[in-house]
């Protein structure tokens, strides 16, 4: 009975397709050819989603086949070596490109083992042996971390004329009567939040080490170091909003719902201030603010004293920052670029390619004047980039007037006629960028991150992890160690002045290596 009915129903709509006119098939024809372009390009983007979760079976697939290279590589290297008759063969062969081996850092400690021959004299003719030179090579070796305890001793002297008691007063910790020292502490916070180590595993790692901590004690220090430096990420946030120019983004992070298990998606807000291609020598850094929803009310609130420019993307949320006219919105090209290279590279779309080569040439153009001044960059791209866009503009509205307003090409066109005044501010001011790449780069950590563990167990846990990627993406940003830099702040910060917390930002603490940064 239902392969009588499935028949029936086939017959029906051939008689229904029999009806319409050509006209009619026609249009029949392109949605259906659109709604296989459009599945088609989602299935690619969601292949080539930056941020996106993968699947455990995709995620299973890729550690499988990481694994199997890894073990190629090693039978290759475990391999006994060819027999004669082989290695004459091979030495006509081409050989394997292999990595250049790079020189191991000069400032690593040195230990020189020097291995003296055993001879006294000449094991032919007894003679006397004088230097004639000398082979040195090099091995990298690792050594384990370690753990040690510093007991504090404070020897306590009485006068002996009137029994006065005189001590020195016990040094302030990071963490009031904490057991942890700022290395430490600095270690947990580091392996939690930029190599993505949860504290379960770190306790695992540290119990191999015959050091048996808590998952919940190192909570404790997580959430006392965070309130301990505080007033720091405040001073960051200052200075980072204080900019003529802001790149903004933010990414989805899974949290814990109280109560009933399950997870929400709250938000991580970035906002970075990086004006080195505009040639600028402030320290570059970044902020980072957490959200339980993506509410436009939320970048209101963090930019609400803010003024200058903000380089987004097209996030609708961002809108009411621009309707007072206090904030100058710059659209980033990145964004138009990735729809037309989805297009180019899932349909091999001439019209994508196009689009694709006119924006390389506008690329092309800014690697030549990054690191000039706003001038100069000003300058060049008025005379060089401005006919390329105005082109550009030109064609892509003579080339929307053509296509179906449902496909995939009309829609990447309409993102970038619609966002056209916030793309070109660029061009007309030379602090701003083609594209909002900075804040893109400063959330991968956080991408990385959330794919390893639930990214936090509460609100109050995205607020403080927003709190550490501030201060570790800005050391990083700075050229800075970001354990080194968290160990140093760790270890002054409770002695030192509220009023010249400034001095223990990434750049101010260790200026040599914002240098550096400048001079690269």
């Amino acid at each position: 009975m239902e392969a009588v009915s499935s028949e029936a129903k086939r017959r029906k709509q051939l008689l229904d397709l029999d009806s319409l006119d050509v006209e009619s098939l026609k249009a029949l024809v392109l949605a259906k050819q659109t709604e296989i372009e459009n599945l088609s390009l989602l299935v690619l983007k969601l292949k080539r989603m930056h941020f996106g979760q993968r699947s455990e079976k995709m995620s299973a697939d890729i550690e499988q086949l990481e694994l199997r290279l890894e073990d190629l590589e090693a039978n290759q290297a475990a391999a006994e070596p060819l027999p004669a008759q082989l290695a004459i063969v091979a030495v006509n062969e081409k050989p394997a490109k292999k990595p250049a081996r790079r020189p191991l850092p000069a400032e690593l400690p040195r230990e020189v083992e020097t291995i003296v021959p055993k001879q006294q004299a000449c094991p032919d003719c007894g003679g006397t042996l004088r230097p004639l030179g000398e082979d040195v090579s090099e091995v990298l070796e690792y050594v384990p971390a370690r753990f040690k305890v510093i007991r504090t001793v404070r020897p306590k002297l009485s006068c002996a004329c009137c029994s006065r008691i005189v001590q020195e007063p016990a040094p302030h910790r990071p963490i009031d009567k904490g057991l942890a020292g700022p290395g430490l502490l600095a270690h947990v916070l580091v392996a939690k939040y930029a190599d993505h180590l949860p504290l379960y595993r770190q306790a695992e790692i540290y119990a191999r080490e015959g050091v048996e901590l808590d998952r919940s004690t190192m909570a404790d220090w997580v959430g006392g170091a965070s309130r301990t430096m505080r007033p720091l990420v405040e001073a960051l946030k200052s200075y980072v909003l204080s900019a003529e120019k802001l790149h903004g983004d933010d990414v989805p992070v899974p949290v814990l719902e109280p109560g009933n298990g399950k997870t929400k998606t709250g938000r991580l807000w970035t906002y970075v201030r990086d004006d080195r291609p505009a040639g600028n020598e402030a320290a570059s850094a970044v902020w980072f603010a957490y959200s339980p929803d993506r509410k436009g009310e939320h970048p209101a609130a963090h930019l609400k004293n803010y003024r200058g420019i903000l380089q987004a993307d097209g996030f609708a949320g961002f809108n009411r920052l621009y309707e007072t006219g206090a904030i100058c919105e710059a659209a980033c090209w990145a964004h138009v670029r990735r729809k037309f290279f989805d297009l180019h590279h899932g349909h091999a779309s001439p019209v994508a390619k196009e689009a694709l080569e006119r924006i390389g040439q506008l690329y092309g153009i800014e690697k030549e004047i990054r690191g000039r001044s706003p001038a100069e960059r000003r300058e060049v791209r008025q005379a060089r980039s401005r006919p390329l866009l105005e082109a550009m503009h030109a064609w892509l509205k003579a080339t929307m007037s053509k296509l179906s307003k449902k496909s995939e090409l009309a829609r990447a066109i309409h993102y970038a006629l619609e966002r056209w005044t916030a793309l070109i501010v660029f061009v007309n001011d030379g602090r701003v960028e083609m594209d909002n790449n900075a804040a893109e780069r400063a959330l991968r950590t956080v991408a990385v991150g959330r794919k390893n563990y639930l990214f936090a167990g509460s609100d109050a846990g995205g607020e403080r992890a927003a709190a550490i990627y501030s201060l570790l993406g800005s050391a990083k940003l700075n050229g800075i160690d970001p354990e080194r830099y968290m160990a140093e702040v760790l270890r002054r910060i409770a002695d030192h002045p509220i009023n010249r917390i400034v001095e223990l930002l990434p750049w101010n603490l260790f200026p040599v290596a914002q240098a550096k940064v400048e001079a690269a």
